[in-house]
């Protein structure tokens, strides 16, 4: 099933790799348990012992476990295991997918990891027996299957090693509905060289952005790390695997958009570096005002009226093929260019179909110094910028952003 982000996202959607289910609990019965070894024999052990031998044998050890049927362990709980007739000493569940991390902790070893769906596993413990003596015992269980509607997987951005703007929020896509938000944010964390505190918001349980208070800081190292292989998304639905990226923030690129003066001042790590003539949306096209962030930017862009529903017979209709220096800041269409077919109007009229355009002197200066997630802030329009028309997010106060998580 193809991912369906709404945003340029990290990697590519891997192939589903599981026909089986993960995490698991189980509970083994003493019929089980009497079918496994110990690394040490007693005479009470022995077929054939006397009565007497029998009556001072020590009580055998027998493994407990969390889950029921060791041949369909369910995913989304730890897996634990205790022993009785016996003290737990030490244990390992080992997988072609890797060894489970855990503890032992009041006489029983709990899982710090979930299982992998459609695994089969080896839980290896051993244990002092009542004489003091070392036995070891091991089962074998495997968990259930997972079909590709069965686990959600995230896409995210920036992509591992990216440097972005101060406004580049961190933009996770799940290509099927998360609807235990709460539980999915517990194990979404996002931390940073300096540190600066922020928050996720969900725009839908298909997508969750976390921002700062503030625009990041110039130089700013930031580590995403989802912890949701195998996590209850609800619905029968669970996270298909974990994602950790890395990505630094560079130098702070600002321009400020006045659609009434039909000027565009960019500012460099909060000196003024520029001042440019603009020609901005003219009537019934308005440029929308607000904090907008770059998404993408293209070299070269064919832009088209189709694609904002203008059909070929109206008169507003254009199609244009080599648009140059194209910085997309809505998902509907908004972007700064190149646009030298309006460099009589730019500085004194509005005259586009809502885009920013500018000299391809100026549009050229500000391509080689923009990454994805630089900030462009407008005024002067009636018309706003909304949260969800692409990377909107500067547009909520912090307050108000941080009421759309989960956690709130």
């Amino acid at each position: 099933m193809p991912a369906r982000a709404l945003a340029p996202l990290s990697g590519t959607h891997p192939l589903r790799r599981r026909t089986s289910a993960a995490v698991a609990l189980l509970a083994l019965t003493g019929t089980l348990a009497a079918c496994s070894t110990d690394g040490t024999t007693t005479e009470g052990d022995r077929p054939g012992a006397s009565a007497t031998s029998a009556s001072a044998a020590p009580e055998p050890v027998r493994l407990t476990t969390s889950f029921a049927d060791p041949t369909a362990v369910p995913i989304g709980s730890p897996v634990t295991v205790g022993t009785s007739g016996g003290t737990l000493d030490d244990v390992r569940v080992t997988s072609a997918a890797g060894a489970l991390e855990g503890s032992v902790a009041g006489g029983k070893w709990t899982a710090s990891t979930l299982l992998e769906p459609g695994t089969d596993y080896t839980i290896t413990a051993s244990a002092t027996r009542s004489d003091g003596r070392s036995v070891e015992r091991t089962r074998t269980f495997s968990t259930v299957d997972l079909t590709l509607d069965e686990q959600t997987f995230a896409a995210v951005a920036p992509l591992d090693g990216e440097t972005v703007g101060v406004g580049m929020p961190v933009v996770v896509t799940f290509d099927l509905p998360v609807t235990d938000r709460a539980l999915f944010e517990e194990h979404m964390q996002v931390s940073s060289t300096p540190s600066q505190r922020g928050s996720w918001y969900w725009l839908s349980d298909r997508e969750a952005h976390w921002r700062p208070a503030t625009y990041w800081k110039p130089g700013t190292d930031v580590s995403v790390d989802l912890d949701i292989n195998s996590l209850p998304a609800g619905n029968g639905i669970y996270g298909q695997e974990s994602r950790s990226i890395d990505f630094t923030v560079g130098d702070s690129v600002v321009s400020k958009v006045d659609v009434r003066t039909h000027t565009m001042r960019t500012f460099v790590d909060g000196e003024l570096a520029r001042t440019m003539p603009i020609s901005a949306g003219k009537a019934g096209w308005e440029t929308r005002s607000g904090t907008k962030v770059i998404i993408e930017t293209f070299r070269r862009k064919r832009m088209s009226a189709a694609t904002i529903g203008v059909d070929e017979s109206d008169p507003e209709f254009y199609d244009l093929s080599n648009v140059q220096y194209a910085l997309r800041v809505t998902y509907s269409g908004e972007f700064l260019h190149g646009a030298p077919w309006s460099t009589g109007s730019q500085g004194s009229a509005n005259v586009s179909h809502g885009c920013v355009g500018m000299s391809l002197a100026d549009a050229a200066w500000l391509y080689e110094r923009t990454s994805r997630g630089d900030v462009v802030e407008v005024v002067g329009s009636e018309r706003q910028m909304t949260l969800e028309n692409g990377y909107g997010d500067w547009n909520l106060s912090p307050a108000d952003w941080k009421s759309g998580s989960a956690l709130s």
